[in-house]
C-alpha cells in the first residue's frame, strides 16, 4: 500500500521545489536502494507530461572507484556526466544509503580529486546555475540512528518537516531578506565565538522549499577579505565521510589563519583543498520550527531553530562574493540557551538573542508563528 504521506512529499517536490514543466527533463538522482520516494517522482513526472530520467549510486561502490583512480578517469567520467546534466531542466537528488561515512575509508587526496574533478564540474558547474535542483533525504535506519529516534518515530519528524507549509515560511521570510540586504556590519557573539564581517551590497536569499529539504534558511554571502575574529562550532559535522567536532576558526582580512578540531590534521587538508577553501562563501540563519537537534546531517542541521552556518569554501552565484573553491562546508553553530546561546547583532542592533528574532518584524520567524496555524 502507498504511503500518502511519499505522494504528498513527491507533489510538492515536482510541482513547487522544482516547477517541472510538461516536456521537460528531470533527473531523479537515488544514492541508496530506498526507492518509494523515487517512485513516487517518477509517476507524478509521467502525469505531468514531463521526461523522467534515473539515476542510482551506492557510496561503497563510489568507494571503490575512487580509490586509486586516474585522474584521467574521473575527468573522463565527469565530462559524460556533465554532458548529461547539461540536458535536464530540474534535478531532484535523494540522498539515502545505509552509511554516512561509506567514503571515510577514500584517502584524502582520492577525495581532494573527485572534489575537484567530478563534483565541482558536474555539480557546481551546471546543476546548481543552470537547472532547477532539490536536494534531500530519505528515511531510513541510519537515519533514525543518527537522530537518536526509532525508525517509526524518525519517519513521521521526516514527513512533517519536509511537508510543511514552506510557502507560507517563504512569505514570512521577506522581513529578513530586508533586513540583511540593508545590512553592512554583522557580529555574532557567543560562547568562543566573536565575529564580525560585512554583508554590504549583498543579496540575502531566501530557502523555503525550492532547493532543499527540508528547508528554513536565510542566506548572504560576507564581503570576502571582512571576516575578523574566532568562531567555534558547537555541532559535529561528516564531511568527506569524516567526523568532525569542536571546529574553531581565527580569522584576519577574510582568511582563516588557524584552524582546530578533533581532527587537526584533516581539518588543515580540507582548508588546503585551493585558495578559497579558507575563506567563507555563505553566512545563513538557521530557522526551520521543527528541527531542534544535531543529526550530523547537513540538509536538517544547517536548517536548526535557532542557528547560523559560516561556511568555508565556495560562494553560490546567486550570491557571489569572489570565492571558488571546490569544497562548500556548512558548519553549524546553535544558540539557543541549551546549546550555550548567543546573540547576532546588525549594524549594532541586537535582533536575534539565544536562538529567538527579538525585534518586531521578524518576530513571525520564531516557531509558535510558523506553527501556529499547523
Amino acid at each position: 500500500m502507498r504511503d500518502p504521506r511519499i505522494e504528498k512529499l513527491a507533489k510538492l517536490l515536482i510541482h513547487y521545489s522544482v516547477a517541472l514543466k510538461p516536456k521537460q527533463r528531470i533527473l531523479i538522482d537515488v544514492v541508496g536502494l530506498e526507492i518509494p520516494l523515487a517512485k513516487a517522482l517518477i509517476r507524478e513526472a509521467n502525469t505531468l507530461g514531463a521526461k523522467p530520467f534515473l539515476n542510482i549510486q551506492d557510496h561503497e561502490l563510489l568507494g571503490e572507484l575512487l580509490r586509486g583512480a586516474q585522474s584521467e578517469t574521473l575527468a573522463e567520467v565527469a565530462a559524460w556526466e556533465k554532458m548529461r546534466m547539461s540536458q535536464m531542466d530540474a534535478y531532484i537528488g535523494i540522498r539515502a544509503g545505509r552509511n554516512t561515512a561509506e567514503l571515510a575509508g577514500v584517502p584524502p587526496e582520492d577525495m581532494e580529486r573527485y572534489q575537484t574533478l567530478w563534483l565541482k564540474p558536474v555539480h557546481g558547474e551546471i546543476r546548481v546555475p543552470h537547472t532547477r535542483w532539490c536536494v534531500l533525504r530519505y528515511p531510513n535506519h541510519a537515519m533514525a540512528q543518527a537522530a537518536n529516534r526509532s525508525t517509526e518515530e524518525f519517519e513521521d519528524f521526516y514527513f512533517a518537516v519536509c511537508t510543511m507549509d514552506y510557502p507560507r515560511m517563504a512569505k514570512a521570510m521577506d522581513a529578513l531578506v530586508a533586513r540583511m540586504e540593508n545590512t553592512d556590519v554583522v557580529r555574532i557573539v557567543g560562547p568562543g565565538t566573536d565575529l564580525s564581517f560585512s554583508i554590504t551590497g549583498m543579496p540575502a536569499i531566501k530557502c523555503c522549499g525550492l532547493r532543499n529539504i527540508p528547508d528554513g534558511e536565510v542566506y548572504t554571502a560576507p564581503i570576502r577579505d571582512s571576516v575578523e575574529g574566532v568562531i567555534t562550532y558547537n555541532t559535529a559535522s561528516v564531511y568527506q565521510g569524516v567526523t568532525f567536532e569542536n571546529i574553531s576558526f581565527r580569522f584576519k582580512q577574510g582568511k582563516i589563519i588557524d584552524a582546530h578540531s578533533n581532527n587537526d590534521e584533516r581539518l588543515e587538508r580540507i582548508l588546503a583543498t585551493d585558495e578559497g577553501a579558507r575563506y567563507i562563501g555563505e553566512f545563513s540563519l538557521g530557522l526551520n520550527p521543527y528541527i531542534k537537534e544535531p543529526m550530523k546531517d547537513t540538509l536538517f542541521d544547517e536548517k536548526i531553530d535557532g542557528s547560523f552556518h559560516f561556511t568555508p569554501g565556495n560562494a553560490y552565484t546567486i550570491c557571489d562574493n569572489g570565492n571558488r573553491s571546490a569544497i562548500h562546508w556548512d558548519l553549524v553553530c546553535i544558540q539557543r540557551p541549551d546549546k550555550g546561546g548567543g546573540e547576532i547583532y546588525f549594524d549594532g542592533e541586537l535582533v536575534r538573542k539565544d536562538g529567538r528574532f527579538v525585534v518586531s518584524d521578524l518576530a513571525g520567524l520564531n516557531p509558535e508563528a510558523l506553527m501556529s496555524d499547523e
